[in-house]
């Protein structure tokens, strides 16, 4: 599993996490599922959202990338809408799975973190000990 150095790992002050500490050997990697956002989510997970959005525009831009330590869960708020599949056919369940993000609907959706004057966004960004490399 590609871990992506340098990714912020969680949002500031929340449990929303961003990336996961190592792979599951036993069931594999998480499936990765488009999820509705309705109307009514919560304001924080809305910053979630749009939080990971940014993270994934600083770090990987336009650019094809690797699912790697990316969590699913997070990833699955944004699938098949901002982040799309870069590969036919495309293993929902891999973690060499690749993606890139869909520009012109990741604007629409969260214009705050497109704009010219976007504020820079809180980061956790752990520095675990990775025991099992």
């Amino acid at each position: 599993m590609l871990k992506h150095r340098g990714f912020p790992s969680r949002l500031t002050g929340t449990d929303f996490q961003f990336t996961i500490r190592r792979e599951n050997r036993k069931e594999g990697a998480a499936k990765i599922i488009r999820r509705e956002r309705y109307k009514d989510r919560k304001h924080t997970d809305r910053l979630a959202d749009a939080a990971f959005m940014k993270a994934l525009w600083n770090y990987f831009g336009e650019e094809t990338f690797e699912r790697g330590n990316l969590d699913a869960g997070r990833l699955s708020w944004l699938f098949g809408r901002e982040v799309v599949p870069a590969e036919d056919p495309f293993d929902p369940q891999s973690y060499d799975a690749l993606l890139r993000i869909d520009l012109k609907k990741a604007q629409v959706s969260f214009p705050e973190v497109f704009a010219p004057d976007a504020e820079e966004q809180a980061w956790e960004d752990d520095d675990w000990e990775d025991d099992d490399e």
